[in-house]
């Protein structure tokens, strides 16, 4: 799941308590390439009686493809792991500046940085952050709508992301003591590269994952025994920024998540 720190709506501490309303007993925070909620919503697990899991998502590109890379058990004060956040965190701060400049050759000139920065509860700063202060400041009615006018893939503010390898984020989940995943192959649909992330040290895939129809979720829960994967699922809430999903509406067995411990600890050793 994903809170204010990143891309979703509702802080650490809110995202726990509505995981105990809604009956759950384990949950992941997995923020875009930070790990800044983790404590938090550990110690308000704590308060509500839920196991909250240490993780992340990290953005990687294959060929221009974007593949999501789920990192769970990790060390967060894992220094080469704290290491690498920081860099990612500063090019985050170096691709707003650069869309908001582009933005000032379109006569959008009265963004700034800190105006990006305010929308965010961290120092993951992306796309969405800057989509609310266009909102805010009159040029687009809605989020959706500063991306299809402004920083859209195709549109002209549009500054490509930090490059990472698939590789890499393996490798970093791996040595921080995390289990690597797979995010949503059904979304990402390249299917194909499996195998060599496997050979990579990938350690699971997520197979349980919201809107999906039985038949594909079969599927996934295939490939997963094909390689020996760690089968992963849930519902990837953002909170008021994803209307379609939301806490609990994807579940898992409690012995998946075991089974995820018992490669984490094996990843380690």
């Amino acid at each position: 799941m994903h809170t204010s720190f990143s891309d979703g709506s509702a802080s650490p501490e809110a995202v726990v308590e509505e995981s105990c309303h809604a009956g759950l007993s384990c949950v992941s925070i997995t923020d875009h390439d930070t790990m800044a909620a983790v404590k938090s919503a550990q110690a308000a697990g704590v308060e509500w009686g839920i196991e909250v899991v240490a993780g992340i998502e990290l953005s990687t590109q294959v060929q221009d493809k974007d593949i999501h890379i789920l990192g769970y058990f990790m060390d967060p004060d894992n220094a080469l792991l704290v290491q690498k956040l920081g860099e990612f965190r500063a090019t985050r701060f170096a691709r707003i500046n650069a869309m908001i400049e582009n933005l000032k050759k379109q006569g959008i000139d009265n963004l700034s940085f800190e105006d990006i920065k305010a929308e965010a509860q961290s120092d993951a700063l992306g796309r969405p952050h800057l989509a609310a202060a266009l909102v805010k400041q009159g040029w687009a009615n809605s989020p959706w709508q500063a991306f299809d006018k402004y920083i859209g893939d195709q549109c002209q503010a549009y500054v490509p992301k930090h490059q990472q390898s698939p590789k890499e984020a393996i490798a970093l989940i791996r040595q921080a003591g995390g289990v690597a995943v797979m995010a949503h192959p059904m979304v990402t649909k390249r299917d194909e590269l499996i195998a060599g992330f496997v050979d990579q040290g990938l350690g699971g895939i997520e197979v349980y994952y919201p809107n999906c129809p039985d038949a594909t979720i079969f599927y996934y829960e295939g490939l997963a025994r094909k390689y020996k994967l760690a089968m992963t699922g849930g519902s990837d809430a953002h909170g008021k920024n994803k209307s379609n999903t939301w806490i609990g509406k994807k579940r898992i067995p409690c012995e998946l998540v075991e089974q995820l411990r018992v490669r984490a600890k094996r990843s380690s050793e």
